[in-house]
């Protein structure tokens, strides 16, 4: 077992064992014991009383948070010459059509998400060995295939994430950044539990979100009563 660093140890001794915090408690005490040199993501861990090897359970959605992520996300806008111009004043990173499909070709990817137009999903298709391990693959439920290309730059720009329940039933993603004020992550927090909580599978049985945990990068994970998330608390 790997022996435990200093900010490691005083991390742990913060977080009370067996304890379930306050939303507004755990942001703050994830800000408490971040200790990486760089401004780490705050994450949050939502595990779900579903069956997600059923497809009517599956669980995936967008949600636009509050205050962003923090992150700078490069974006591509795979679009016809008559709708460059608003991916580009919309703060596309990256605009075109043939020329970016043969760079993805080649196994370029430095990019987080491709914005679209249904009309071209017919050439982006063929990327998909490339771009689908990738999680980069556009999908008209998250918004990433639309005839608006102007509007979902923007949205993913500001703070639009894409998230979906993996093979264990547990949702994870990036809610803000250490930097952030509490305030600013539990109410990204809250809007994101918001989201969840409105994608319920009417199939699901029983206690639906069953733990929720908040963490940085590199932090133990701070559990949080389910109850103070949507009471102020």
């Amino acid at each position: 077992m790997a022996k435990l660093t200093k900010n490691q140890k005083i991390a742990n001794e913060k977080i009370e064992a067996g304890k379930s915090y306050t939303l507004k408690e755990a942001a703050k005490l994830v800000k408490e014991i971040s200790f990486a040199k760089f401004d780490s993501s705050v994450d949050i861990d939502v595990r779900l009383g579903i069956d997600p090897r059923k497809a009517n359970q599956m669980v995936r959605g967008v949600v636009t948070l509050p205050h962003g992520t923090g992150k700078t996300v490069r974006v591509l806008a795979l679009c016809t010459p008559d709708k460059e111009a608003e991916a580009q004043a919309a703060g596309a990173d990256y605009v075109g059509l043939d020329e970016y499909i043969d760079k993805i070709k080649g196994g370029w990817t430095d990019i987080d998400v491709i914005i679209t137009m249904p009309s071209i999903m017919g050439k982006i298709g063929a990327l998909g060995k490339v771009l689908g391990p990738r999680g980069l693959m556009p999908n008209p439920k998250s918004g990433t295939v639309t005839m608006e290309i102007g509007k979902a730059v923007a949205e993913v720009k500001t703070g639009k994430i894409d998230f979906k329940v993996d093979k264990y039933g547990i949702v994870h993603t990036s809610i803000g950044k250490v930097s952030f004020e509490e305030q600013k992550v539990v109410e990204n927090a809250r809007e994101f539990m918001a989201t969840i909580n409105k994608l319920k599978p009417a199939t699901a049985k029983g206690t639906y979100v069953k733990s929720v945990y908040l963490s940085s990068t590199m932090s133990p994970g701070v559990k949080i009563d389910t109850r103070t998330i949507e009471d102020n608390q």
